[in-house]
C-alpha cells in the first residue's frame, strides 16, 4: 500500500494490484489526522498536513463500512478510532497505542453508519436491517435498541449539543434510513433518557429498476440552530432545509446533491463535484477525479475538504469560501 500525492492505492496478496473502494474518510477533531476505512477490511490513521501513514488496523474477508472518531482517551492520552464491519461487529481501536481496545457486536447485519454521542459516553451505530443501537464504548454493553427504522437500511446517524425545544436532554441526535425517513431524538445518556424530538418522512416517486444508481438519504444538523438539512431521492433534485421548532420546511433549494456537511461555523454541500457555501452561494468546481464522488467530509474548521471516489482520495484546501 502506497500513497501518491492525495491518492491512495493498494496492493493485495495475489501479486497483483487491486484498487479496494475507500467506505469513509474523517478528519480527527484535532485535524492532525484523518482516518480511512475501505472494502479490503482497512482502517489507516493518516498526519496531517503531509499524509503520511501513521497506524494501519487490518481486519481479513470483512469489509469496513464505515469509521469514526472518538473522544480523547484519558487512559493513553490519545484518540481511539470506531470502525463498523459487514459482520455486525463495531472495533474499536487505540491510536496511540495501535491496538485493538475493544470488539463488540452491536448489530445483526452489516454495521452501515457509527457515530459517538456528541460527549463521548456511548456509541450509536446503525445497521441493514434498520435497527440502531446505543452501546457502551468501554464495556460493549448494549444499552438500547431503536427499531423505529427497521427494516431499510441506516445511511446517516450525526450527534449535535443541545437545542432546547421542550425536552429534557443535552444533545440531540439524529438517524436517516434509506427509505428517506429521519428521526430525530434528544438525550440524556448520563441520565438514561432519549426521547424522540421529530419523525421526518420525505415523498418521492417510484423508484426505477436500477435502485442502486439513486442517491442516497442524507440529512444533517445545520449550524443555525433548529433546522436539519436533508437530501434525498424525490420529484425534484433538491436540498430541504427543516425548522425543528416551527416544524415546517424552512426551504428548498433545486440541486443535484450528493452529500452534505456541516461545520462548526459554515454550511458546505457537495453537488457532484462542486462544493458550496449555502450561507453566500459561492462555490468551487472540483473536478480532478476519475469517478463519480460517493464521499465528502469537511474537517471541523471547514478549511479542508475529504473527498472520495472509488479507490481515490482527495485532500483540499478550501481558499475563498
Amino acid at each position: 500500500m502506497f500513497c501518491h500525492g492525495n491518492r491512495l492505492v493498494t496492493g493485495s496478496n495475489t501479486k497483483k494490484l487491486r484498487l479496494w473502494s475507500v467506505n469513509g474518510v474523517v478528519c480527527s477533531p484535532d485535524e492532525q489526522h484523518f482516518v480511512t476505512c475501505g472494502q479490503d477490511g482497512s482502517v489507516r490513521v493518516w498526519a496531517l498536513p503531509n499524509n503520511e501513514l501513521l497506524v494501519q488496523f487490518q481486519v481479513l474477508n470483512q469489509s469496513c463500512e464505515c469509521v469514526c472518531w472518538g473522544p480523547m482517551c484519558v487512559v493513553d492520552g490519545g484518540r481511539a478510532v470506531a470502525g463498523g464491519y459487514s459482520d455486525g461487529f463495531v472495533r474499536i481501536f487505540s491510536v496511540a497505542q495501535a491496538q485493538m481496545k475493544l470488539r463488540l457486536q452491536p448489530q445483526r447485519s452489516a454495521v452501515c453508519a457509527l457515530q459517538y454521542s456528541e460527549h463521548g459516553q456511548v456509541l450509536l451505530s446503525g445497521g441493514r436491517d434498520g435497527c440502531v443501537v446505543v452501546s457502551c464504548p468501554i464495556t460493549g454493553v448494549t444499552l438500547r435498541i431503536f427499531n423505529d427504522h427497521k427494516g431499510a437500511p441506516i445511511t446517516t446517524i450525526q450527534c449535535t449539543d443541545k437545542q432546547e425545544f421542550g425536552l429534557e436532554g443535552n444533545e440531540l441526535w439524529l438517524a436517516v434510513s434509506v427509505d428517506r425517513r429521519v428521526s430525530i431524538w434528544a438525550a440524556d445518556w448520563t441520565k438514561d433518557k432519549c426521547e424522540l424530538l421529530d419523525w421526518l418522512t420525505f415523498p418521492a416517486p417510484s423508484p426505477p429498476e436500477d435502485a442502486a444508481s439513486l442517491p442516497p438519504s442524507v440529512a444533517a444538523f445545520s449550524p443555525e440552530r433548529g433546522v436539519v438539512v436533508y437530501t434525498g431521492y424525490a420529484a425534484q433534485k433538491e436540498l430541504t432545509f427543516y425548522c425543528l421548532k416551527k416544524k415546517q420546511v424552512q426551504v428548498q433549494r433545486d440541486t443535484h446533491t450528493h452529500t452534505h456537511t456541516h461545520t462548526h461555523t459554515h454550511s458546505l454541500t457537495q453537488f457532484e463535484q462542486r462544493q458550496v457555501k449555502m450561507s453566500f452561494g459561492r462555490f468551487q468546481d472540483f473536478m480532478w477525479h476519475s469517478d463519480s464522488v460517493h464521499l465528502c467530509s469537511f474537517s471541523p474548521s471547514g478549511t479542508r475538504l475529504f473527498t472520495a471516489a472509488h479507490s481515490e482520495v482527495f485532500l483540499w484546501t478550501l481558499v475563498g469560501l
